[in-house]
């Protein structure tokens, strides 16, 4: 198993301290946020100097840059606001090459206007899908133009809540450009924890040929879940790592909702998982 961890699991103040931080858990791969380059998240443009700066900095370190976050609410209510994300997002395919990266992750989104992790009973409306659905299009427009490729995650907070709903939006786009994000912990409404085998095979049956990155967090209740760090709650990971390797998934599972203390525990956890 390829261990990786999202870049702002740590607060050192620059990006060498960061990386070298990475680097001293024994961790080569990252899902790369441009706000540890000093950047905004999803920044209105991205310097030559700055990304080759990242590049030279990971490889000097033999730190692989899985995927980069890119994020925006693509459900939100305001056209502006989606149209500036899809703007934002261009800028983060044009930069994929110069960071030796193909995959730009995504969240569907929320009609939430304060928060892209909170539900929102609008969510499940047709025009918040007809949004969503219309900006994905867009997203996968900029992905064709770069030959990228665009990973949404299914969360239960999202207008893409469950597995189901993940299907329905790849077969409507109908794109080898979009793939998806599998997280076990993101994908249990309330009452369904009781599920959980039942609910992560199909999942996987739903979505296994479709996987382009995985993340490990965990979770302590179902419904609007108080996420906890991989290993330490409910996740059935004997189950969620089977299934992952069932998929022919080989790509790095990468931490995330932990802090920087954490992060020796849960690799220690996910390695003692995959020797067992």
């Amino acid at each position: 198993m390829k261990i990786g961890i999202l870049t702002n699991t740590y607060t050192q103040p620059t990006l060498g301290g960061m990386l070298d931080a990475i680097a001293a858990q024994g961790l080569q791969h990252v899902q790369f946020d441009l706000g540890a380059a000093g950047l905004a998240s999803m920044p209105d443009a991205a310097p030559d100097e700055l990304t080759h700066d990242v590049r030279n900095q990971m490889a000097a370190r033999s730190i692989e840059l899985t995927a980069l976050s890119g994020t925006f609410n693509m459900a939100h209510p305001s056209p502006q606001h989606r149209a500036e994300g899809l703007q934002r997002l261009a800028v983060l395919a044009a930069v994929c090459k110069r960071l030796n990266t193909s995959v730009i992750t995504l969240c569907t989104g929320t009609r939430n206007v304060d928060s892209m992790w909170r539900h929102h009973p609008n969510n499940r409306t047709a025009n918040a899908w007809r949004d969503m659905l219309e900006t994905m299009q867009q997203a996968v427009q900029i992905a064709d133009a770069y030959a990228i490729t665009l990973a949404f995650e299914p969360e239960v907070n999202n207008v893409v809540d469950s597995a189901q709903a993940a299907r329905k939006l790849l077969d409507e786009i109908g794109s080898p450009r979009l793939k998806v994000v599998m997280d076990g912990a993101n994908i249990f409404h309330a009452g369904e924890l009781p599920r959980m085998h039942e609910i992560l095979i199909e999942a996987f049956e739903l979505l296994g040929d479709d996987i382009a990155l995985a993340h490990a967090k965990d979770l302590d209740h179902d419904g609007d879940a108080g996420h906890l760090p991989a290993g330490h709650g409910l996740l059935d990971y004997g189950l969620y790592l089977a299934l992952l390797a069932k998929s022919n998934y080989t790509s790095p599972i990468i931490l995330h909702g932990l802090r920087e203390d954490q992060v020796p525990s849960c690799v220690a956890f996910l390695q003692s998982m995959d020797r067992g």
